[in-house]
């Protein structure tokens, strides 16, 4: 009985271990990681910083800089492993200044215009008549689509395959969604995704937002980083962030 309790005991202790946050997480050390966001956003603000043994000036861009989390996978060959992907929706807006197009029906298309929302009814898709040129010009201007789920279906016969082709084929929009919610959603999802290369990056943050929010950020898509390749940590070799115009910082190698 003693030996059975004991192997429990064990049993639990190693799920404990393998499965909570925490035990992920200590490899970022915080203070490391909140230097670094402080000298990303100092920089973005016009002052100096000390990057490695240089004094680095900074400069105030015309436009909000994305910060980027940059990481390697090691132990990992894009041609005979899995490639893993994953989408996590974050707890602070990193890019607020996502433009996103709703092609609605008669409600959507109102709630659109009412929130201020760019947006196009069934009548609008009408005038494109599959002409790719003007699809194409049309894509270029927002960086994605919401379309009514009773319009989803409509769209290539209006549009053409154009937007599939561009990749910015619509998210479904159900009769029983929040548009506002939906929106903001889609402005805090951040997709992750292992292509032919070893070397990802993908926007987490932006300079404008508060420093702890920045830091929840990065831990939060870092915990889920690690979690989608089979070796985890061990398939990481590092991680650097940086913002669009800035120097880069490592915060874990």
């Amino acid at each position: 009985v003693l030996l059975l309790q004991y192997r429990c005991m064990k049993h639990i202790h190693q799920l404990r271990t393998t499965t909570t946050t925490p035990v992920i997480m200590s490899k970022i050390d915080r203070e490391l990681l909140a230097a670094c966001v402080h000298k990303v956003v100092a920089f973005s603000k016009g002052e100096s910083i000390q990057v490695g043994d240089e004094t680095k000036k900074g400069k105030v861009r015309g436009f909000l800089e994305t910060i980027e989390l940059q990481t390697t996978i090691k132990n990992f060959d894009p041609s005979k492993d899995k490639r893993f992907s994953g989408n996590i929706e974050l707890p602070n807006e990193p890019r607020p200044n996502l433009r996103l197009c709703v092609i609605g029906n008669e409600a959507h298309y109102t709630t659109a215009k009412e929130l201020g929302l760019p947006a196009m009814n069934v009548e609008d898709l009408k005038k494109f008549n599959k002409n790719k040129k003007l699809v194409k010009r049309m894509a270029k201007k927002y960086h994605g689509f919401l379309a009514s789920w009773n319009l989803i279906k409509q769209i290539p016969r209006y549009l053409g395959p154009t937007l599939q082709r561009v990749k910015k084929f619509p998210a479904m929009l159900t009769k029983s969604d929040d548009l506002e919610a939906k929106v903001k959603s889609m402005k805090s999802t951040v997709a992750i995704k292992m292509k032919k290369v070893l070397c990802i990056s993908f926007g987490v943050a932006n300079v404008g937002m508060d420093e702890e929010d920045i830091i929840d950020n990065i831990l939060k898509t870092v915990n889920f980083l690690v979690s989608l390749p089979k070796k985890n940590w061990q398939n990481i070799k590092c991680l650097y962030i940086k913002s669009t115009m800035g120097p880069s910082f490592c915060i874990y190698a």
